[in-house]
């Protein structure tokens, strides 16, 4: 096996819980929380965790390895972010979905949140720790030992 067996591709995850959250505020509206900070603080988000992904893309291209988890592995990436996250890509899409959620001000987002992360942290990035230490052994484990999993 050269890739891990995650559940689906991880940005999905985070798309289908924005979407959820929007049609639980169609069906159950909420009060919005939304001010002019709210919605600076969440653009400088957006903008703070885009520049993560993008960080982190470039240094997996620079690996000349692969972003989707679903394509084969061929790098044990430990520079860039992930000098100080093992899964920046994750806390990037995180970061961005709270400065949406500050923009558009919903509580609903905060609440479908919370399960997109147990579905990444179980079910993605779990897996995907499991595969990386049965295919890098030792240089993982070192890595894993050195590095914190989100921040």
């Amino acid at each position: 096996k050269d890739s891990p067996d995650v559940i689906s591709f991880p940005p999905l995850v985070f798309l289908t819980a924005l979407a959820a959250g929007l049609i639980l505020n169609w069906l159950i509206p909420s009060p919005k929380f939304s001010s002019d900070l709210s919605k600076a603080v969440g653009a400088l988000l957006g903008f703070l965790g885009s520049c993560v992904g993008l960080w982190g893309f470039y240094t997996f291209h620079r690996a000349g390895t692969n972003v989707r988890p679903n394509r084969p592995v061929t790098a044990l990436v430990t520079n860039g972010p992930f000098r100080y996250s093992r899964n920046p890509f994750y806390v990037a899409m995180t970061i961005v979905y709270l400065g949406i959620t500050l923009c558009v001000g919903l509580p609903w987002l905060l609440a479908t949140l919370i399960p997109a992360l147990l579905m990444v942290h179980w079910r993605i990035v779990r897996r995907e720790e499991q595969f990386l230490e049965s295919r890098f052994g030792e240089d993982y484990r070192a890595y894993k030992a050195r590095v914190h999993r989100w921040i």
